[in-house]
Parts: structure tokens; sequence; C-alpha cells
């Protein structure tokens, strides 16, 4: 099936390298403006495969993200960032990126293109039907993320995606596909940009949105988060004091005592 990637269109703009500086993060931060409005329309998507994925860990199922490249990248920095913010454990939300760690930091030749390796990864950490798979690849053709959402349908686990391309190979693989179509990047090809942008919006969105729905928020405050910092600690004690009435000393003692924010409110003795 054909389609059109819009991802790499060329670029609106012409000549770039005779733009000022103002010029150039003017033109950049215009077509920013636009991301947020993309992912408005992706909605209703994004809600089908956040109700599903809530579903799912009802059941004790996990989140696996799967990207090469950015869309890789996002993906770990997204589930790296559950356990601290949330309280959860490591392995709830899980990113891999096409060429392991080291792609990370480092681009791994090829890696993407291997269409068999992304199952191998899954395997490892023993996937079942319990678990849900989003693939992310702006082009949404990335052969790695497509192959392991093939595999994933094989064996009846739920598979989403985030992609900034409409109709495409990765969308047709996924169950439950989003389709956040940004348009021709500022730097023809750059999907690092508004693409890489759109993704990390829906990200957040899906992580948060899910986290809040298994009962991780308490109000608006990020009651079991890790005390990993004095930043974090001082929070916390903070949001002991907003629930209960003790002072910033005492609060910092039941938070010690306790070692997390619900904990301290919920066993405090008037």
């Amino acid at each position: 099936m054909s389609f059109t990637k819009t991802t790499e269109q060329s670029s609106k703009y012409e000549h770039l390298e005779k733009m000022s500086v103002n010029d150039l993060l003017t033109n950049i931060n215009n077509e920013d403006k636009t991301v947020p409005l993309a992912v408005e329309k992706a909605l209703p998507q994004i809600e089908t495969l956040v109700s599903k994925i809530v579903e799912q860990m009802k059941k004790g199922g996990r989140l696996f993200y799967i990207g090469a490249g950015t869309s890789g990248r996002l993906g770990i920095v997204d589930a790296s960032e559950c356990p601290p913010t949330f309280g959860v454990p490591f392995d709830l939300v899980i990113g891999i990126i096409a060429g392991g760690d080291t792609a990370i930091r480092k681009a791994v030749e090829f890696a993407e293109d291997n269409k068999e390796q992304a199952w191998k990864d899954l395997s490892e950490w023993n996937i079942n039907e319990d678990d849900v798979v989003i693939g992310i690849a702006a082009s949404g053709t990335t052969p790695y993320v497509i192959g392991g959402l093939e595999k994933c349908n094989e064996n009846n686990i739920t598979t989403g995606c985030i992609t900034c391309n409409a109709g495409s190979p990765l969308s047709q693989t996924a169950k439950l596909p989003i389709e956040v179509v940004v348009g021709p990047e500022f730097v023809t090809g750059s999907s690092r940009m508004k693409a890489g942008t759109a993704q990390k919006l829906v990200l957040n969105m899906i992580s948060t949105t899910t986290m809040i729905q298994l009962g991780r928020v308490k109000g608006n405050k990020m009651v079991d988060m890790q005390l990993s910092n004095v930043k974090l600690i001082d929070r916390g004690v903070r949001m002991i004091m907003s629930e209960i009435p003790v002072s910033y000393d005492e609060a910092k003692s039941l938070l010690e005592t306790h070692g997390s924010v619900r904990k301290a409110v919920d066993n405090f003795k008037k």
C-alpha cells in the first residue's frame, strides 16, 4: 500500500543558511506551534490506546515501547521517568531501542533494519498476552518496529503505535495506532524536530494518564514519587504539610519514617 511520507517532504522554508539567528528561531518556533494542534486531532486514538493499557495493567500487564534512533530514545526517556515520578517498579514501563543500550548515546548502523531483532529483545522480558507493546516510528516504516509488532500480533499481545505519517505500514500493523501528522520538518527530513516533539507529547499523555488511572496520583500530587534528592524530599515534606496539620520538621520525620508521601499521610495519627 503506497502512502505519502509527509515527514520526508521538502521544508516550506528555503535557503536556511542565509537566515539570521532570529529568523531561524522564529520560524522553528512557528512550526513547533502546530504540533499540539496535530496531537489534539489524535486524542480519540490516544484515548483508545490508554484505556486498553489501563485495562491490561490492572491484569498485571506491562507497557513496552520499542523504537529506533530518536523514537527509541524518547520511549526510553518516558519509561525511565515512571519509577521516580510514580513510584512504580522499573520493569512496569520498559523502553527498548534498536541496537541496545549503546544506541541510546551513539547510533548503531543498520540496527533499525533488522526485522527480527525486536521480538528477540522483547522475548528477553518474557513478554505475554497481558502486556502492551507500542511501536514508535515517525516514518511509520522502520523494519525493527514493524517486525516487532507483527510478532506481537501473532502472539495475541496488544499492539499500538505512535507515528507521524497517515496510513503507514506501521499504522496498518498496530491494532491501536496513533497518527500525529505534523507535516514537513523545518530542516527537510529531520524528524527529531516536530515529529519528535509530537511523540514526546503523546508519550507524556500515555504514561501520565495511565498512572493517574492506576491511582498513582492523589489530588494533583505525585504522592508515590521516589525521594531521590533534596529537592524532592522538600517537595514531599510540603505535600505532607498541605494534607495534614504538622510542622515542617514533623512532616520530614514522617516522610523519613514511612518513605513516601502517601504512606506518611495514611499513617498519621492525630
